[in-house]
């Protein structure tokens, strides 16, 4: 996998726990991270798949 790199800040991001809030719940991953500005890095399949999960788990309770 090649590096990714912060469009703000131009440093390499890092693997960070993340949380996520929605619906008044929180949801843990492990994702890349801007050390410095905190912005993360959401791929394409995180996005469709697992979070689209979630997301409907929660609409239905």
């Amino acid at each position: 996998m090649s590096t990714l790199i912060c469009g703000k800040c131009h440093v390499p991001l890092e693997e960070q726990k993340t949380t996520f809030q929605y619906m008044g719940y929180e949801v843990y991953e492990t994702l890349p991270r801007c050390p410095r500005c905190g912005q993360v890095y959401l791929d394409e399949k995180l996005v469709r798949g697992k979070m689209a999960e979630v997301e409907m788990e929660m609409e239905d309770k």
